[in-house]
């Protein structure tokens, strides 16, 4: 279950970070108001996976993902660039998640 949460804190903290640039520095009232919804949903899920586990995994895991997804959206949403450094360093974040998952002891599983 605690999987679930942080994918869920994961989901959440991309939604409030893409209503972040498209609230332009706060102009905007809807997009505004989604981004604190949307940040403290996460951070409420996120405490419901630290029950089970470890801070330092549950934050590497949940700022890893949310790095990799903000970019594929700033790319398709909002027309960013990612240049081949970026996205080799993405793949290194990835594949840092999957050997904390598969083979750390820490990650609760």
């Amino acid at each position: 279950m605690h999987y679930l949460y942080l994918m869920a804190a994961v989901l959440a903290e991309t939604i409030g970070t893409s209503a972040l640039q498209a609230s332009q520095q706060f102009s905007r009232l809807i997009p505004s108001v989604i981004v604190v919804l949307a940040y403290g949903t996460s951070f409420f899920l996120l405490s419901l996976t630290l029950r089970t586990m470890p801070v330092g995994i549950v934050y590497a895991i949940w700022s890893g993902l949310g790095i990799v997804l903000i970019s594929v959206i700033g790319f398709l949403v909002f027309g960013q660039r990612i240049d081949a450094p970026a996205i080799a360093g993405m793949g290194l974040i990835l594949a840092g998640i999957l050997v904390i998952h598969l083979f750390s002891a820490s990650s609760g599983h």
